[in-house]
C-alpha cells in the first residue's frame, strides 16, 4: 500500500469547542460537506463514514463536520484542547497517511448549493448568493451553510448551519447580523432569514 505524506495545520474556529483540521489535499469534492452530529448518523447509508464513526472513539468528541479539505472537530466543554490536539492531529495523519477510507461510498450529499432547473427565480438568486458570498467565509470558520427552504409568503429562508457553526455562541449573530442583512439588501423578496435545526 502506497502511503502519502499528510500534512495537518489546525485553525480556532469562532466557536471555541471546535478546532479545524486542514490537510493539504482536498477529501471531499467541493461545495459538498458531511456533518455527522453523532456517532449513530455516521452509518447512515447516505452519508456512512468509517473516518468519522472512528473519530467518535474519543470520547470527547461530540460532532465531526468534512468538507473540502477540512474536518472540523466539536468537543465536550469540559475538555481543554491543549490535553487532546496532539493525539487527534497524530491519529488523522496516521488515517490518511495509511488510505483509510473517509467514506463507506461515494453519496452525494443532497443538502446542497446548486441550483437546480426546478428551482424558482428567487431560489436560485439565494442559493448563488449563498454560495458566492457566504459559503467561502463559513468554510474558512470550520463550517458549512445550506439552503434548505424559502417560503415566498412570509418572505423566510431557511438554512442549514454545519460543523464549528452548530451550537456556535457567535452564529445567531452571523445569521442576523450578517447572512440576513445580506440577503435581504441583494434579493428583496427576502424578509428574514432563519437556521434550521439538524435532526
Amino acid at each position: 500500500m502506497l502511503k502519502r505524506n499528510t500534512m495537518i495545520y489546525t485553525e480556532l474556529s469562532p466557536n471555541p469547542n471546535s478546532m479545524k483540521f486542514v490537510l493539504n489535499y482536498e477529501i471531499v469534492p467541493e461545495g459538498l460537506s458531511f456533518d455527522y452530529p453523532t456517532k449513530a448518523s455516521t452509518f447512515d447509508e447516505k452519508k456512512a463514514s468509517p473516518l468519522a464513526s472512528d473519530l467518535f472513539l474519543f470520547d470527547f468528541v461530540e460532532r465531526v463536520f468534512i468538507s473540502s479539505n477540512f474536518i472540523t472537530l466539536t468537543k465536550r466543554g469540559d475538555i481543554d484542547w491543549d490535553d487532546v490536539l496532539g493525539d487527534v492531529r497524530q491519529f488523522i495523519k496516521t488515517y490518511f497517511d495509511e488510505n483509510h477510507p473517509v467514506f463507506a461510498q461515494k453519496t452525494i450529499d443532497s443538502h446542497t448549493l446548486i441550483v437546480q432547473g426546478s428551482d424558482s427565480e428567487v431560489v436560485a438568486k439565494i442559493k448563488s448568493t449563498l454560495d458566492q458570498y457566504v459559503r467561502p467565509a463559513v468554510e474558512s470558520d470550520g463550517g458549512a451553510i445550506n439552503f434548505s427552504s424559502f417560503e415566498e409568503e412570509s418572505g423566510t429562508v431557511k438554512v442549514l448551519l454545519q460543523g464549528s457553526c452548530s451550537g456556535c455562541p457567535s452564529a445567531s449573530l452571523t445569521l442576523k447580523a450578517g447572512i440576513e442583512r445580506l440577503l435581504t439588501t441583494m434579493i428583496p423578496e427576502v424578509k428574514s432569514v432563519e437556521a434550521e435545526e439538524l435532526v
